[in-house]
């Protein structure tokens, strides 16, 4: 039995980790979702939100966008079109969105078309916000 796990995080742009981890949390779509060596063979659409892992006695988080996660011998693969780290992301330019969309939620109503892109755009502003103070600590 393996005592570790491959963690294999791409977006269209780089490679953002390759690692063999402890565990895994995401964010999946029906839910938060655990990954532990010798984990059965799984296939989850992402939420966007906080992705960490666990290697040693440290934790390390990621901000995703949603995407795909893979769990397949002991490997695990996540597709994001976004994923980053607390210390990659500019924490002004998080505070500018989540500044925005919370404007534009505020001009809308539930039903105007533009109402879940603009929810979406602030969890997405959130998300970065709480990753990259997970960092600072």
């Amino acid at each position: 039995m393996a005592d570790k796990i491959r963690l294999r995080v791409v977006t269209p742009a780089r490679l953002v980790l390759d690692e063999e981890v402890d565990e895994v949390t995401g964010p999946g779509v029906k839910g938060e979702f655990g990954v532990l060596p010798n984990h059965i063979s799984f296939l989850s659409l992402l939420e966007p939100g906080e992705m960490s892992y666990k290697q040693g006695g440290t934790r390390r988080f990621l901000a995703v966008s949603g995407g795909y996660a893979e769990v397949l011998d002991n490997v695990m693969t996540v597709l994001a079109s976004v994923a980053e780290f607390g210390s990659e992301i500019d924490v002004d330019r998080a505070r500018m969105a989540k500044d925005k969309a919370e404007r534009r939620l505020s001009e809308l109503q539930f039903e105007d078309k533009d109402f879940a892109a603009a929810g979406a755009a602030l969890r997405r502003a959130l998300i970065r916000l709480q990753v990259a103070a997970k960092e600072a600590r």
